[in-house]
């Protein structure tokens, strides 16, 4: 019978920049593996992961914020944002709990309308404001679209997001699953330390750098106990080196403490971390460097 089927499918996570996709995400699979810090446009890649249980597996299409591009980099973004809602069976739009719906979710909405998947409009950070606050905004989201459910949740503290999982599974197709139930991401671990090395540099340093860096990792090298990574931090500017790197060096050493305790905690042994610094002018506009550094234009990955 097909009530005994077990299904599969995906799910895409799409908002505008800082909403809590990333933080949404970590939690629904139990995991961390998207980067969060309070900065926007964080997540700049599509990162899949995967939750899977007893009703059956749902890969989450984690996205860049969609926004207004101003360079290379920020075009990819929106690219890659947008591309996933051709890939997904059900979308999960996060907003936060105002009224107000500005000129960004009004670019989302119109992208939205189009969209011949259920959408399913997460309220998040409920945790915030009053619940009378709440009410007023899933009022003013649902006089702008007809959605197939509305959640509120807080992604922060995992409120309501087994209400949230239901009804992902209600809109995704009976099948057998994409990935074995060991899977968690399709994210090489390069690729995921990296990504951890840059949130700490992202939480750690001042507001003017953060979207002018990349983490690129030089060398993992795997022995009995420990793991020796060397990685290097790649920025826009000698100025932002110095930055970076601090008096005595000590911003780098913050950073790389940081990093290495998320690192020790996934890979589950010790980390041997070594951090380097180098500047690349305008990155964030040269086709061969966003390609070196990961970022693939959409279709290519």
């Amino acid at each position: 019978m097909e009530s005994k089927q077990k299904k599969s499918g995906f799910a895409a996570l799409v908002g505008r920049p800082n909403v809590g996709k990333s933080t949404l995400m970590n939690h629904l699979i139990g995991q961390k593996i998207a980067i969060t810090s309070n900065k926007p446009q964080t997540t700049r890649n599509r990162i899949r992961t995967v939750y899977t249980g007893s009703r059956g597996q749902v890969v989450f299409l984690d996205t860049p914020g969609i926004h207004k591009a101003k360079n290379k980099l920020g075009h990819y973004m929106v690219q890659t944002a947008e591309s996933v809602l051709k890939d997904a069976d059900v979308v999960l739009w996060l907003v936060e709990p105002t009224t107000f719906i500005g000129a960004g979710e009004q670019h989302i909405l119109a992208r939205l309308r189009r969209c011949r998947q259920p959408v399913i409009l997460v309220i998040n950070k409920v945790d915030t404001v009053k619940k009378e606050q709440v009410a007023k905004a899933i009022e003013a989201y649902r006089s702008e679209m007809d959605f197939a459910e509305v959640v509120p949740v807080s992604a922060l503290r995992s409120n309501n997001t087994d209400t949230l999982l239901d009804c992902i599974f209600q809109y995704l197709p009976y099948g057998e699953p994409f990935y074995d139930e060991d899977t968690v991401t399709d994210q090489p671990q390069r690729q995921i330390v990296a990504e951890m090395i840059r949130e700490k540099a992202l939480r750690c340093l001042e507001e003017e750098i953060p979207h002018g860096i990349a983490v690129a990792v030089e060398r993992m090298a795997f022995e009995e106990t420990i793991v020796d990574i060397d990685a290097t931090i790649i920025c826009e500017k000698d100025s932002h080196k110095g930055i970076i790197i601090g008096k005595q060096g000590r911003m780098l050493k913050k950073i790389g403490t940081q990093a290495r305790y998320d690192i020790e905690r996934m890979l589950e042994c010790q980390v041997n971390l070594q951090l380097w610094v180098k500047v690349k002018k305008d990155w964030r506009d040269s086709d061969f460097l966003l390609k070196n550094f990961g970022y693939q234009p959409s279709g290519q990955d």
